[in-house]
């Protein structure tokens, strides 16, 4: 919601300047998100004036010389002036030497052809106050005109004559403050202009002006309304009231220079004088309108009903658009007129032949108008609104206020009478406020004369019986405001939060602490930290074609992408089903700005349109296993590691760690399946890999990844496709269920006495057929160490003509360690000839 500083202080001025005003209304809880400007930057050196005469430039066929009254007195100004529309006896916008234009362009005497012009007439757009380039900004015409009509001459001097060398800002805001707020789903009051003000009235105690609706429009039309138009409501449920007015002798043109800047600066594009006058009286009351051209509605009849399953309509932006029957329609004889509280439709558009206008004030459902709204992908400020819910009472506000505008800006004249069609309104709503009470919930007593002063200016009626009150909640609160808490919220909010004291909570120990699977998280987290990965944060919107690229095979459920409705983008238009396009995006993002090396990882949610039909893993159709279905929301870990790996110097690298150096290739491989084992080390995990083939992985270098006998993501080199994909010359990644991993992981610290006794150290080689996988090896070995053994780590692979054909030899590095006592040299030797029988219980031997 933006709010123009000016507009708002013909409502409520405080004295503050924006900044001070934006801190104000924040601290009460109507959020001022920036303050931001809009025209030009002083108005110094803008002045209005007079076009006395225009005669052709001597040297210049599209240039003419005007002479200008900018100054009571004084001799005119000779402008040089290229705007086709430019004539004698109009009232402009000029700028004078030294002015300062929207742009930063500051305005000195200028020879253009050999005239020297003394100053600019101004457009729309050289103030930053409008669109319109075409030609110069007329403010109102003169009597300097010429004419005989007195009666026309007059009326053309009040159209800004009376100023002609005042001040342009005395006429115009061309240069504004503009608040923009973020404003609460439960404040739709404050999406008017009004309603911002009875908050600074409230915060400020600063006068508040008469509401604009007080005063109507006169009627002068001829006949009654119920001879032009009719209104026939069927679903009182889905419209609880519904108004109509009608005009007649509507002239459409464009707006006053005023009410276009005011219009721009609020962030509404200007469209015709009445279209204009209706976004005006929504943003001042917050409360949308609708103008037909009811010319072109059949008969002046119209009828509130759902739409019939497909029924179609073009609206006003020029999209054809189909609906379901919970869609809510305003309808003529010939069909769907408009899509009720979003947008109307091309058939009854109010254009430049407009001469009839039937101005509609509704209320309707506010869950019905967000359902179609998301359905449709339509929002508007209109629907933006409704869908907060309105009350039925502030429909004949907005009316009031729109036709006195009709008739003062188009030339409309008001038929008599107005239709309203309205249900049952909600009963009034009585609130009851215990003094005790605020200071319970606060910690802090508040008089209860201020608590009346704060509700009163904030709009509630207010009965007061000792230090009790009954309140009474007005419309613009209604669906807000419904219990005592509410209103306790309502007094401390404008008494000033700031103002309550700190306090600690009461009772015994209530320090928070981690869940187990947060705890976990950041351990997992922490490492991939430590071990130098950057964390980053993707978008959860990704593209549509990402499984595509991904060469993703068509069975898996990180397929099936869930479409965004009403996304941002194309390439945002779907919910990413894994990490990896994320993190290749962030390796290409930092390759193409010069960095050759990218170690990434990052935790988030991924998002499936069905569980994993046998598995929680990533992937889980791609490597079947045995955990059952999870949520359609899963949490993963991912890295991605783009060049060298290059872990710290502190790292001691794990039981395949590679030199490190390669930034494709084999190396690489073990280097990532490192850097996982340590994640995993500190969850107390010990993780297994198993052969597998993802088609979005190198052939060859790929694995599946179990924890605690499940499978859990993967591991593994892109696929050269892949990485070409993402214009990157390889890379290594994993990606990880942290459903699985919290699972078979354990917060219990454990520690080792690596100091009293010593180690014995002894390497072996092993010889088993050449597709014995090195896991089985190593669980061999294990089996046969005993409880002696502390670790044993596969430093080498040899396959040659001293093991023979179809044979390899592993060498193995083991660790011999107790914790009471200095092994003996018969004690490890013992525990050496176990090994060798494990070792040939699965087709080995030990290699002497």
């Amino acid at each position: 919601m933006r709010v123009p500083v000016s507009w708002l202080r013909e409502y409520c001025d405080p004295g503050l300047d924006p900044a001070e005003l934006a801190e104000r209304l924040s601290m009460t809880g109507t959020e001022v998100e920036r303050v931001t400007t809009v025209g030009v930057s002083s108005s110094e050196g803008f002045v209005v004036g007079r076009v006395r005469s225009v005669e052709p430039h001597p040297d210049a066929d599209r240039l003419v010389v005007c002479e200008v009254d900018t100054e009571d007195g004084e001799d005119p100004r000779t402008i040089v002036c290229g705007a086709p529309n430019v004539a004698a006896g109009q009232i402009v916008a000029v700028a004078v030497p030294g002015a300062v234009l929207s742009d930063g362009t500051k305005l000195g005497q200028a020879k253009l052809r050999g005239v020297v012009s003394d100053g600019m007439i101004l457009s729309e757009v050289e103030l930053g106050i409008g669109e319109d380039a075409a030609g110069i900004m007329v403010l109102g015409e003169s009597s300097a005109s010429g004419g005989t009509d007195p009666e026309a001459a007059a009326e053309r001097d009040s159209a800004g004559g009376d100023a002609v060398g005042g001040p342009l800002s005395a006429l115009l805001p061309i240069s504004d403050s503009v608040l923009e707020f973020e404003i609460t789903p439960n404040r739709p009051d404050c999406l008017g202009v009004y309603g911002v003000a009875r908050e600074l009235h409230a915060a400020t105690g600063s006068e508040l002006a008469t509401a604009p609706w007080e005063s109507d429009g006169e009627a002068s039309g001829e006949g009654e309304v119920g001879d032009y138009a009719s209104v026939a409501v069927e679903v009182p449920e889905l419209c609880p009231r519904f108004t109509a007015r009608v005009f007649t002798d509507v002239t459409v043109g464009p707006s006053p220079p005023w009410l276009r800047a005011r219009l721009i600066a609020a962030g509404q594009r200007p469209i015709n004088n009445v279209v204009d006058v209706t976004n005006y009286a929504m943003l001042l009351s917050a409360q949308p309108l609708h103008a037909f051209d009811l010319d072109r509605v059949q008969d002046g009849a119209l009828r509130i009903r759902t739409a019939l399953e497909g029924e179609g309509m073009t609206t006003l932006d020029g999209e054809e658009r189909r609906f379901d029957s919970e869609t809510v329609l305003v309808c003529d004889p010939n069909g769907p007129a408009a899509i009720a509280g979003i947008m109307g439709g091309q058939g009854s558009e109010v254009s430049g032949p407009t001469t009839r206008v039937l101005l509609e004030v509704a209320s309707w459902d506010g869950a019905n108008i967000l359902r179609t709204s998301n359905r449709l992908g339509l929002r508007s400020e209109a629907s933006a609104r409704f869908e907060k819910q309105l009350h039925p009472a502030l429909a004949l506000r907005a009316q009031r206020l729109a036709s006195r505008l009709l008739i003062e800006l188009c030339g409309a004249r008001l038929v008599p009478g107005t239709i309203d069609v309205a249900a049952e309104p909600p009963p009034e709503r009585q609130v009851g406020l215990r003094g005790d009470r605020v200071e319970s919930l606060l910690g802090m007593a508040i008089n209860p004369d201020e608590s009346v002063g704060h509700l009163t200016r904030l709009g509630f009626g207010v009965d007061r019986s000792g230090a009790d009150l009954d309140v009474s909640v007005p419309p613009d609160r209604y669906y807000d405001v419904s219990r005592e808490a509410d209103l306790i919220e309502e007094v401390a909010r404008i008494h000033g939060l700031e103002h309550l004291p700190s306090t600690l909570p009461r009772g015994g120990n209530r320090s928070g602490r981690l869940a187990r699977a947060d705890a976990l998280r950041r351990r997992a987290e922490d490492k991939l930290r430590d071990l130098g990965f950057s964390e980053i944060v993707s978008w959860s919107f990704t593209d549509p074609r990402l499984a595509d690229r991904l060469r993703l095979p068509p069975d898996v459920p990180e397929r099936g992408a869930i479409a965004v409705h009403n996304p941002l983008s194309e390439e945002g238009s779907a919910m990413r089903t894994t990490l990896l396009g994320g993190l290749l995006d962030a390796a290409r993002h930092n390759r193409a700005r010069g960095s050759e090396r990218a170690l990434l990882f990052e935790s988030g949610r991924v998002y499936l349109d069905r569980p994993p039909p046998t598995s929680g893993g990533p992937l889980a159709g791609v490597f079947p296993g045995r955990l059952p279905p999870p949520a359609f929301e899963p949490h993963r870990l991912a890295a991605l590691a783009v060049g060298s790996i290059r872990l710290p110097a502190w790292h001691e690298g794990s039981s395949t760690r590679g030199s490190g150096s390669e930034p494709a290739g084999g190396a690489g491989f073990y280097e990532l399946r490192g850097v996982l084992e340590d994640v995993c080390q500190v969850l107390g995990i010990e993780p297994r890999l198993a052969p597998a083939r993802p088609s979005f992985l190198h052939p060859g270098r790929a694995a599946e990844i179990e924890l605690g006998g499940v499978s859990a993501g993967w591991l593994g080199e892109l696929h050269p496709l892949v990485a070409r994909e993402w214009d990157l010359p390889g890379g290594f990644a994993f990606e990880l269920d942290l459903a699985a991993m919290t699972e078979a992981g354990a917060l219990t610290e454990r520690f080792d006495d690596v100091a009293t006794h010593p180690a014995v150290y002894e390497d072996l080689a092993v010889v088993v057929a050449a597709e014995t996988p090195a896991e089985q090896v190593a669980e061999a070995v294990a089996a046969g160490g005993g409880g002696l053994l502390r670790s044993s780590r596969v430093f080498d692979l040899y396959t040659g003509e001293q093991v023979g054909a179809g044979k390899k030899s592993l060498a193995l590095r083991l660790e011999f360690r107790a914790d009471d006592r200095t092994l003996t040299d018969a004690e490890v030797a013992e525990r050496r000839e176990a090994i060798r029988g494990s070792v040939a219980e699965i087709g080995g031997s030990l290699r002497e």
